[in-house]
């Protein structure tokens, strides 16, 4: 570090550069020997390196200007470094090569440093991640969406063909430009027909030395088939979990696998360990949660939900101050019940008379409430209905429900009609489901009761985790 004869012993005491002035003067010439002891930090490193000290300087006799030399390691990289003066700290961070001029500075004035053109003072803000998203066909309008919320996501495209024998005939376009990218997919396994196709795909673009994958499934769809009530019952959730965890790793490690509000796994009265080179499984009876779900090493699972689009949506609506969130059994209240728990609740239990199954209330008040029946998914939706006329029988006002992933098989979403005046025993004021599966969006987009809370912003925030 070099200083002009601007500088006074005392006067000011760096925090990261100390330094001591032993001037001497000899002849004609005013000739300043520093000592300097300095330690630089660099901006992309925590380690703290001391510079070897600067034994003599001698400065140029007219209006010699403030120079500020400052060796990274060897290379021309961020530094930064820190000055005190009368209880102020001032900061400098950028790209400082070898030797920066500075402002000059006569002998009368205390030190001053202003930048130069080639020292850029910049606050440290992360950067987000560029991302390439590809998508399969049924998450086309999902992908478009999730760009339109950041500028940092770009679409890609996959050629999804088929030869005559049925099998998957893909292509993966401008596959050399992907290198060194972080790669995400939006996957949709919708039914067993499209699944291989996808995870053909899903195995391949790890391997395209990507500097990072994320496989984006909003639906784990086997998650309620994972009981194991008697021997030779075979759980699928167990089957797709591990064809998950064997995706091949990339550049940058395992791989990110994002899934909404997966289904808790539940077997039976038992618990179930199993354990392998690659996989860890341990689920317990209880509490079902959806953390007791383990992938394999070679997966990071990122468990996301939502929920707080629900809340989102509740707060807008004009009897906001007289909602009511009811469970329609015992696990949706452990699943849900921590991220709803400002709201009053009622909860409901199944009970089961000979070869059917009824709803009961266990406990809350609904009367005169705006009810929303809260689950992770439907099917059938035998079982909202039935909570549905128990609440109407206990006197709720208004009835609504909401699930993350609306399946719906054989179009059983037509048994949900919308409350048009018949009253709340017979009509749903709203449904809200996710476009976490895209074949049933586009199947009740403009049909009432439903309304669609697109993940979209959810996602594209998890792709920059």
């Amino acid at each position: 570090i070099w200083l002009s004869s601007g500088w006074k012993p005392g006067k000011w005491k760096g925090s990261l550069i100390e330094g001591e002035d032993r001037g001497v003067r000899s002849g004609r010439r005013n000739r300043w020997a520093m000592a300097m002891s300095a330690r630089v930090v660099c901006c992309r490193s925590s380690e703290v390196t001391p510079a070897r000290p600067c034994r003599s300087a001698v400065a140029p006799p007219r209006r010699p200007p403030v120079l500020l030399r400052m060796t990274s390691l060897g290379m021309n990289r961020g530094i930064r470094s820190e000055l005190k003066s009368a209880g102020h700290l001032h900061r400098l961070s950028g790209d400082v090569s070898a030797t920066t001029p500075m402002a000059s500075s006569s002998s009368s004035s205390p030190l001053s440093l202003s930048p130069s053109p080639g020292l850029v003072i910049t606050p440290s803000i992360r950067a987000r991640k560029r991302v390439l998203l590809f998508y399969c066909n049924e998450t086309k309008a999902l992908a478009e969406r999730i760009a339109a919320e950041s500028d940092a996501i770009e679409l890609r495209n996959i050629t999804w063909r088929t030869f005559d024998d049925g099998f998957p005939n893909l292509f993966i376009s401008n596959a050399h430009g992907i290198r060194g990218q972080h790669v995400a997919f939006l996957a949709s396994f919708s039914s067993p027909a499209v699944i291989f196709e996808q995870l053909s795909v899903i195995y391949a673009l790890p391997r395209m030395f990507v500097s990072s994958f994320t496989l984006v499934l909003p639906f784990f769809p086997t998650g309620s088939f994972e009981r194991m009530e008697e021997e030779g019952d075979v759980a699928t959730a167990f089957t797709l979990a591990r064809i998950l965890s064997n995706i091949p790793i990339s550049r940058g490690g395992p791989t990110s696998l994002v899934i909404f509000d997966i289904h808790a796994l539940q077997v039976g009265a038992k618990s179930l360990k199993v354990c392998s080179s690659c996989l860890y499984y341990y689920v317990e009876h209880a509490p079902l949660l959806q953390e007791r779900f383990y992938f394999g090493d070679n997966v990071l699972p990122c468990f996301e939900s939502g929920i707080p689009l629900l809340k989102q949506r509740l707060q807008q609506l004009p009897d906001s101050d007289n909602i009511t969130i009811a469970f329609p059994d015992d696990g949706s209240w452990k699943r849900f019940h921590k991220q709803l728990q400002h709201f009053p609740v009622v909860i409901c239990t199944k009970v089961r008379e000979g070869d059917k199954r009824f709803v009961r209330l266990k406990e809350g008040d609904p009367r005169d409430r705006h009810v929303v029946i809260v689950d992770d998914l439907v099917q059938s939706g035998g079982t909202l209905i039935e909570c549905q006329k128990m609440l109407a029988a206990h006197g709720a006002g208004k009835i609504s429900a909401y699930v993350t992933h609306g399946v719906f098989p054989n179009r059983s979403w037509e048994r949900f009609q919308h409350d048009s005046g018949v009253g709340p025993e017979n009509g749903f004021t709203y449904f809200w489901i996710t476009d976490s599966c895209p074949l049933t969006v586009k199947e009740v987009s403009s049909r009432r009761p439903f309304e669609i809370l697109s993940l979209a912003k959810a996602i594209a925030s998890s792709l920059q985790i």
